[in-house]
């Protein structure tokens, strides 16, 4: 069981964010990441949609016989809270985004003013308020869908000095900056790649969660924990799959991980 891969899934590149944490983690696991870029975005779908992917993308990682599958896409692990997407899974460990980037950002906080920002359908869900509320109930939320994020960090425009990224975040982030949030979770794994212009805007005193962060944060506690981690000495191997343009993906791969290095890039289908 220890030997056998994570495997990881998102609706396009952001869930490398979680990958490139976990290899900094977990160095020696094997890791299988599916990219859904053919259907990128989801958070602007149906909750019956979204599921529908879910369950494929859920389907097609289960052919690797892996040992955990991570959603690192924060608006299918909205869906998770209230529909069951594993009940048929043969994969019996598994984690959603959700509850990892909460405790983190309770911890956080100082003035107990916590905002989110995530896809349409993850701010309609509620689900990060919920869970916050659940751990402390003194805390005041504020959500902002940020829907231009997505197709911005898929299409590379996330560098700090971008004036394109910069006037969208502006716009988005105007009423958090109102609210006086002291942390501000990034419920979407493709944001941290906008970390910069985010941060730029917020201000200093702001402290960013990322979502993909604590993700494979849990993954790493869960599996050393369960006497699961991987027991190689040489660097884990990690193969990536994508639905659409393999060339365009490859290209976010090099940009987001910072090397190709030890790593498969590959299209495949998952209907």
């Amino acid at each position: 069981m220890s030997e056998l891969a994570i495997g990881v899934f998102d609706s396009g590149v952001g869930g490398l964010t979680c990958v490139k944490e976990l290899t900094k983690l977990m160095p020696h696991e094997d890791i299988i990441y599916l990219g859904d870029t053919a259907r990128v975005p989801y958070g602007t779908k149906s909750v019956d949609t979204i599921a529908k992917y879910a369950r494929e993308d859920i389907a097609f990682l289960e052919r690797f016989n892996v040992k955990m599958i991570l959603i690192a896409c924060g608006t299918v692990s909205s869906v998770l809270m209230s529909r069951p997407l594993f009940e048929d899974s043969s994969v019996g460990v598994y984690s959603g985004v959700i509850y990892p980037t909460v405790t983190a950002a309770c911890a956080a906080t100082r003035n107990n003013r916590i905002g989110v920002i995530g896809t349409p359908a993850t701010v309609r869900s509620g689900c990060y308020g919920k869970a916050i509320r659940e751990i402390r109930s003194d805390i005041r939320v504020f959500s902002k869908a940020c829907p231009m994020f997505v197709p911005l960090v898929e299409n590379g425009y996330t560098d700090v000095d971008n004036k394109v990224a910069r006037l969208i975040a502006e716009e988005y982030l105007e009423g958090l900056k109102r609210e006086q949030v002291d942390t501000l979770i990034l419920g979407c794994t493709h944001y941290p790649h906008l970390e910069g212009v985010i941060s730029a805007v917020m201000g200093e005193g702001v402290k960013l969660i990322s979502s993909g962060a604590e993700i494979a944060k849990y993954a790493e506690r869960t599996l050393i924990s369960g006497g699961m981690a991987a027991q190689r000495t040489e660097r884990g191997k990690l193969t990536l799959y994508c639905t659409d343009s393999e060339e365009l993906f490859s290209e976010n791969v090099e940009t987001f991980l910072g090397s190709r290095e030890n790593i498969t890039v590959s299209t495949c289908s998952v209907k």
